[in-house]
């Protein structure tokens, strides 16, 4: 056997993820808050990108007024948006990894010339005018306005700051600790108590154990059990308990002590009353089963989640991508720009570039120019997309668009990528994290992509969806003492509408929807 060296020559296709490639991808399935805080760290570290002022507000669209009958009537109704058109170059399609076209990878790698008209540069300012003169204007503005200095007591170092104005809602924790020192007077008892109250979960529940929390403070489990008792006394009655029993025990025994009934019920017969065995329950408390009943009325009145009002989560509100107007008979899709701003290849740059005349300047400053440029036409590609997909999806679900959640159609991402021409990943991307403003509501594109539930008939099914819909309609409107099962669902939804489902999937739906089992819905008078 011998060893040599040989050369070869051999052609191979690979693809190449360039940076400005990864960015125009990423920027693809980044969220509105995501892609506003990437344009501004954008903005802050590349020179060569600034924000264009706007000049004039878009105008909104005309309200809608409804003459009798339910027709859409309007006095200048709006056209639909025009087609999104790229600045300078060919259109680069961002499609998946595995089918990235060359015009992409070529375009990330040069320098491409900005098509827009360059603003005036900012160097040039204006002349002053020699008909002005400026002392006497300053002398007449400060005469005619009346000027009153703050007193020392109100400089701003002694005002309180803004953020001392704002209010929040009580956490659980702050408002146990405040009356935690006159409860507990020792030192000992204090330490254990806040670390009792560090160790609570939203819920207002004890997420540590009693021995774990007394071999970490080397204590006696007696002690911890002294201290969370006291505890469990303040308010929110029934904080700091270890499960549900213990929460409601101690709120029945410091409310209602003389309802010794109900306290049995709760310390021993839980889990009968979650499988409303009542007639269980009043054989084994030796009372009638109305007097069950009656107490269930008061158990009803006490609190299973302590810390329930002392959340300090805030509601998140939801701005959407896009709106869904409908105007006639047609549904307009319109992008909302709303608080992004609108960025522009800096001027001032392009010039400096020109007459510069250091090698390395103007290497750092091309970069920076490219980079921009590529920044702006990634975000309008992404327009673009965003705006394909919804009114591909608008075309598919126009039936739910019109009559709601009942007539929403089976859909999969390849019936959107085959209509616009794109790759399922792509519609992927574009559909996460992205919201749409319907007239029925706020949606994530997401939401429209359904399984399919197949019809007896062998049509086009039902999408996942509006057979959840039905049931909990069913579920809803059905008598409390005769609760349906889910085989007796099953029977009505074949039926009535056409639906071929099987019983597991009904119950899995009914999980879904946050209902109980008919055993655990049906109600006693």
């Amino acid at each position: 056997m011998s060893l040599e060296l040989r050369l070869h020559l051999k052609q191979t296709q690979t693809l190449v993820m360039t940076p400005q490639l990864q960015q125009a991808i990423k920027l693809l399935q980044l969220s509105r808050l995501e892609l506003a805080e990437t344009i501004q760290q954008e903005l802050e570290s590349n020179p060569a990108l600034e924000e264009a002022a706007t000049l004039e507000a878009p105008e909104e669209l005309s309200p809608i007024e409804m003459r009798e009958g339910g027709e859409a009537e309007t006095a200048e109704a709006p056209e639909p948006p025009e087609p999104l058109e790229a600045s300078g170059g060919e259109e680069a399609e961002f499609v998946g990894l595995d089918e990235v076209p060359d015009v992409v990878v070529a375009a990330a790698d040069e320098f491409l010339p900005a098509a827009e008209a360059e603003p005036p540069s900012p160097t040039a300012e204006a002349e002053p005018s020699d008909d002005i003169d400026w002392r006497e204007y300053l002398k007449d503005q400060s005469s005619s306005e009346v000027f009153t200095p703050a007193r020392e007591s109100e400089s701003d170092e002694d005002r309180p700051s803004f953020e001392s104005m704002l209010t929040r809602p009580s956490a659980l924790a702050d408002h146990l600790l405040e009356p935690l020192r006159p409860a507990l007077p020792s030192e000992f008892d204090e330490r254990l108590g806040m670390e009792l109250v560090g160790n609570l979960d939203p819920n207002g529940y004890l997420a540590d154990d009693v021995p774990s929390i007394a071999a970490r403070l080397d204590v006696s489990e007696g002690d911890v059990e002294r201290v969370l008792s006291r505890i469990q006394r303040f308010d929110p009655l029934g904080v700091a308990a270890r499960d549900l029993r213990e929460c409601l025990l101690v709120q029945a025994e410091v409310r209602m002590p003389e309802a010794v009934h109900l306290i049995a019920i709760i310390e021993h017969h839980l889990g009968d009353l979650e499988r409303r065995r009542y007639k269980q329950i009043a054989k084994a408390l030796g009372i009638t089963q109305e007097q069950v009943f009656e107490e269930l009325k008061r158990l009803q009145t006490l609190n299973p989640k302590p810390a329930r009002t002392y959340s300090g989560d805030s509601p998140r509100y939801i701005t959407p991508d896009i709106y869904v107007h409908k105007v006639g008979d047609e549904f307009v899709v319109q992008l909302n720009d709303d608080g992004l701003p609108k960025l522009r290849v800096s001027s001032y740059y392009r010039q400096v570039l020109d007459r510069d005349s250091n090698a390395e300047a103007r290497a750092y400053i091309k970069e920076k120019l490219k980079n921009a440029q590529w920044l702006i036409k990634s975000i309008e590609q992404r327009r673009r997309t965003i705006f394909k997909v919804t009114d591909s999806i608008v075309r598919f679900q126009r039936e739910f668009l019109e009559h709601g959640v009942e007539h929403l159609r089976p859909m999969v991402l390849k019936d959107v990528a085959d209509d616009i021409g794109m790759h399922e990943s792509t519609v992927s991307r574009v559909t996460t994290n992205k919201y749409v403003h319907t007239p029925q509501g706020i949606f994530e594109l997401k939401y429209f992509f359904n399984t399919s539930i197949q019809s007896v008939d062998g049509g086009d099914g039902f999408a996942a969806e509006s057979v959840k819909e039905k049931i909990r309609q069913l579920i809803s409107a059905e008598d409390p003492e005769r609760p349906l099962s889910d085989q007796r669902i099953v029977q009505i939804l074949k039926d009535k509408h056409g639906m071929d489902i099987a019983r597991r999937t009904v119950t899995k739906y009914r999980e879904m929807l946050g209902l109980l089992s008919s055993a655990k819905r049906k109600r006693y008078t």
